[in-house]
Protein backbone atom coordinates (compact mmCIF):
# COMPACT_ATOMS: atom_id res chain seq x y z
CA UNK A 1 0.00 0.00 0.00
CA UNK A 2 0.99 3.66 -0.64
CA UNK A 3 0.28 6.23 1.54
CA UNK A 4 2.83 8.69 0.22
CA UNK A 5 7.35 8.47 -0.15
CA UNK A 6 10.14 9.96 1.03
CA UNK A 7 11.41 12.28 -1.00
CA UNK A 8 13.54 15.67 -1.20
CA UNK A 9 12.53 15.98 -4.54
CA UNK A 10 9.73 18.38 -4.77
CA UNK A 11 7.25 16.31 -6.84
CA UNK A 12 3.69 15.91 -5.34
CA UNK A 13 0.76 13.80 -6.69
CA UNK A 14 -2.38 15.19 -7.17
CA UNK A 15 -5.56 12.29 -7.26
CA UNK A 16 -8.70 12.62 -7.97
CA UNK A 17 -11.86 10.22 -7.08
CA UNK A 18 -15.08 9.67 -8.13
CA UNK A 19 -15.27 10.72 -11.74
CA UNK A 20 -15.36 11.32 -14.29
CA UNK A 21 -18.40 14.55 -13.73
CA UNK A 22 -19.65 15.83 -17.01
CA UNK A 23 -19.04 19.45 -15.79
CA UNK A 24 -16.47 19.02 -13.13
CA UNK A 25 -13.89 17.17 -14.84
CA UNK A 26 -13.40 18.62 -17.93
CA UNK A 27 -13.21 22.27 -15.83
CA UNK A 28 -10.44 20.29 -13.96
CA UNK A 29 -8.33 19.38 -16.58
CA UNK A 30 -8.77 22.78 -18.00
CA UNK A 31 -7.25 24.17 -15.46
CA UNK A 32 -4.65 20.89 -14.88
CA UNK A 33 -3.17 21.89 -18.83
CA UNK A 34 -2.91 25.70 -17.63
CA UNK A 35 -0.59 24.50 -15.02
CA UNK A 36 1.19 21.39 -16.64
CA UNK A 37 -0.24 19.71 -14.24
CA UNK A 38 -0.68 15.93 -14.67
CA UNK A 39 -3.14 14.14 -12.11
CA UNK A 40 -4.02 10.51 -11.47
CA UNK A 41 -7.56 9.98 -11.69
CA UNK A 42 -9.36 7.27 -9.46
CA UNK A 43 -12.57 6.55 -12.24
CA UNK A 44 -15.62 5.17 -11.03
CA UNK A 45 -16.34 2.16 -13.42
CA UNK A 46 -20.30 3.50 -14.13
CA UNK A 47 -19.21 6.92 -14.53
CA UNK A 48 -16.44 6.25 -17.11
CA UNK A 49 -19.25 4.06 -19.42
CA UNK A 50 -21.31 7.27 -19.30
CA UNK A 51 -18.49 9.69 -19.92
CA UNK A 52 -16.25 8.01 -22.14
CA UNK A 53 -14.89 10.87 -23.84
CA UNK A 54 -13.36 12.20 -20.66
CA UNK A 55 -11.72 9.33 -19.72
CA UNK A 56 -9.85 9.51 -23.16
CA UNK A 57 -9.14 13.09 -22.36
CA UNK A 58 -7.63 12.78 -18.90
CA UNK A 59 -5.54 9.53 -20.63
CA UNK A 60 -4.72 11.69 -24.03
CA UNK A 61 -3.57 14.77 -21.80
CA UNK A 62 -0.92 12.80 -19.81
CA UNK A 63 -2.54 12.03 -16.79
CA UNK A 64 -2.94 8.74 -14.87
CA UNK A 65 -5.96 6.24 -14.89
CA UNK A 66 -6.93 4.49 -11.67
CA UNK A 67 -9.60 2.22 -10.54
CA UNK A 68 -11.94 3.27 -7.96
CA UNK A 69 -14.58 0.31 -8.36
CA UNK A 70 -17.65 -0.03 -10.40
CA UNK A 71 -20.24 1.21 -8.60
CA UNK A 72 -18.84 2.96 -5.63
CA UNK A 73 -20.18 0.84 -2.82
CA UNK A 74 -19.10 1.58 0.87
CA UNK A 75 -19.24 -2.37 1.79
CA UNK A 76 -18.16 -4.98 -0.03
CA UNK A 77 -17.03 -8.73 -0.05
CA UNK A 78 -14.14 -9.55 -1.86
CA UNK A 79 -15.54 -11.45 -4.36
CA UNK A 80 -17.88 -8.62 -5.89
CA UNK A 81 -15.05 -6.19 -5.19
CA UNK A 82 -12.93 -8.34 -7.86
CA UNK A 83 -15.55 -8.43 -10.05
CA UNK A 84 -16.21 -4.46 -10.10
CA UNK A 85 -12.18 -3.92 -10.16
CA UNK A 86 -12.55 -5.69 -13.39
CA UNK A 87 -14.96 -4.26 -15.03
CA UNK A 88 -14.19 -1.41 -14.20
CA UNK A 89 -10.63 -1.99 -15.83
CA UNK A 90 -12.14 -3.60 -18.82
CA UNK A 91 -14.37 -0.23 -19.25
CA UNK A 92 -11.35 2.06 -19.15
CA UNK A 93 -9.23 -0.51 -21.59
CA UNK A 94 -12.40 -0.22 -24.08
CA UNK A 95 -11.90 3.47 -23.92
CA UNK A 96 -8.40 3.87 -23.85
CA UNK A 97 -6.21 0.87 -24.71
CA UNK A 98 -4.67 1.33 -20.98
CA UNK A 99 -5.37 -1.30 -18.07
CA UNK A 100 -4.67 0.38 -14.65
CA UNK A 101 -2.70 -0.96 -12.00
CA UNK A 102 -3.21 1.30 -9.25
CA UNK A 103 -6.96 0.85 -7.29
CA UNK A 104 -8.10 3.54 -4.46
CA UNK A 105 -10.63 1.77 -2.08
CA UNK A 106 -14.07 3.15 -1.80
CA UNK A 107 -14.18 5.77 1.46
CA UNK A 108 -10.76 4.31 2.16
CA UNK A 109 -11.75 1.71 3.92
CA UNK A 110 -10.28 -1.60 3.57
CA UNK A 111 -9.44 -4.75 5.47
CA UNK A 112 -6.79 -7.31 5.05
CA UNK A 113 -8.73 -9.07 2.57
CA UNK A 114 -9.52 -6.73 0.15
CA UNK A 115 -5.53 -5.88 -0.47
CA UNK A 116 -4.94 -9.12 -0.61
CA UNK A 117 -7.15 -9.55 -2.78
CA UNK A 118 -5.83 -6.52 -4.63
CA UNK A 119 -2.21 -7.88 -4.69
CA UNK A 120 -3.32 -11.01 -5.77
CA UNK A 121 -5.22 -9.31 -9.34
CA UNK A 122 -1.91 -7.16 -10.08
CA UNK A 123 -3.15 -4.33 -8.69
CA UNK A 124 -1.40 -1.24 -5.87
CA UNK A 125 -3.29 -0.05 -3.71
CA UNK A 126 -3.02 3.91 -3.26
CA UNK A 127 -4.13 5.70 -0.35
CA UNK A 128 -3.05 9.38 0.17
CA UNK A 129 -1.04 11.34 2.94
CA UNK A 130 -2.52 11.73 6.14
CA UNK A 131 -2.54 15.37 6.23
CA UNK A 132 -3.53 15.91 2.44
CA UNK A 133 -6.79 15.00 2.74
CA UNK A 134 -8.60 18.41 1.54
CA UNK A 135 -12.24 16.68 2.68
CA UNK A 136 -13.97 18.99 -0.18
CA UNK A 137 -16.52 16.45 -0.93
CA UNK A 138 -18.07 18.32 2.00
CA UNK A 139 -17.29 21.59 0.58
CA UNK A 140 -15.90 22.79 3.52
CA UNK A 141 -15.32 26.34 1.68
CA UNK A 142 -12.72 27.42 -0.58
CA UNK A 143 -10.44 29.08 1.70
CA UNK A 144 -10.38 25.58 4.11
CA UNK A 145 -9.27 23.76 0.90
CA UNK A 146 -6.57 25.84 0.12
CA UNK A 147 -4.95 26.24 3.61
CA UNK A 148 -5.25 22.76 4.17
CA UNK A 149 -3.22 21.98 1.25
CA UNK A 150 -0.70 25.02 1.12
CA UNK A 151 0.05 24.64 4.98
CA UNK A 152 1.26 21.38 5.09
CA UNK A 153 2.36 20.35 1.67
CA UNK A 154 5.87 18.31 1.70
CA UNK A 155 7.92 16.70 -1.50
CA UNK A 156 6.55 13.07 -1.51
CA UNK A 157 2.81 14.13 -0.68
CA UNK A 158 -0.18 12.18 -2.65
CA UNK A 159 -3.00 14.98 -1.83
CA UNK A 160 -6.49 14.00 -2.41
CA UNK A 161 -9.19 15.90 -4.19
CA UNK A 162 -12.78 14.61 -6.50
CA UNK A 163 -13.78 15.32 -9.50
CA UNK A 164 -17.07 13.77 -9.36
CA UNK A 165 -19.68 12.73 -6.52
CA UNK A 166 -21.42 15.96 -6.07
CA UNK A 167 -20.81 19.59 -6.69
CA UNK A 168 -17.43 20.41 -6.72
CA UNK A 169 -17.01 24.01 -7.48
CA UNK A 170 -14.87 24.68 -4.60
CA UNK A 171 -12.47 22.18 -5.42
CA UNK A 172 -12.01 23.89 -8.98
CA UNK A 173 -11.76 27.63 -7.27
CA UNK A 174 -9.35 26.19 -4.93
CA UNK A 175 -7.45 24.38 -7.27
CA UNK A 176 -6.46 27.95 -9.07
CA UNK A 177 -5.33 29.05 -6.17
CA UNK A 178 -3.30 25.72 -4.72
CA UNK A 179 -1.50 25.40 -8.29
CA UNK A 180 0.26 28.62 -8.89
CA UNK A 181 1.15 28.92 -5.09
CA UNK A 182 3.17 25.87 -4.75
CA UNK A 183 4.45 25.91 -8.76
CA UNK A 184 5.64 29.20 -7.31
CA UNK A 185 7.28 27.29 -4.33
CA UNK A 186 8.56 24.82 -6.48
CA UNK A 187 6.75 21.67 -6.80
CA UNK A 188 6.23 19.69 -10.10
CA UNK A 189 2.97 17.92 -10.43
CA UNK A 190 3.13 14.18 -11.08
CA UNK A 191 1.38 11.05 -11.39
CA UNK A 192 1.59 8.24 -9.12
CA UNK A 193 3.33 6.49 -11.21
CA UNK A 194 5.67 9.03 -11.75
CA UNK A 195 6.03 9.69 -7.91
CA UNK A 196 6.74 5.71 -7.37
CA UNK A 197 9.47 5.22 -10.05
CA UNK A 198 10.95 9.13 -8.60
CA UNK A 199 13.81 6.55 -7.56
CA UNK A 200 12.81 6.13 -3.16
CA UNK A 201 9.99 4.08 -2.83
CA UNK A 202 10.45 4.47 1.15
CA UNK A 203 6.67 4.80 2.20
CA UNK A 204 6.22 7.35 5.17
CA UNK A 205 4.92 6.29 7.46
Amino acid sequence: MLWDIKTEEKIIAITFDDGPHPKYTGEILDILAKYDAKATFFVIGENAEKHPELVLREYSEGHELANHTYTHPFKTSVKKLEKELKKTNNIIYSITGFYPVLYRPVGGQYNDNMINAAAKNGYKVVMWSWHQDTEDWKRPGVKRIVNKVLKSTEPGDVILFHDGGGNRAQTIKALEEILPELQKQGYKFVTISELIDSGNQEVKN
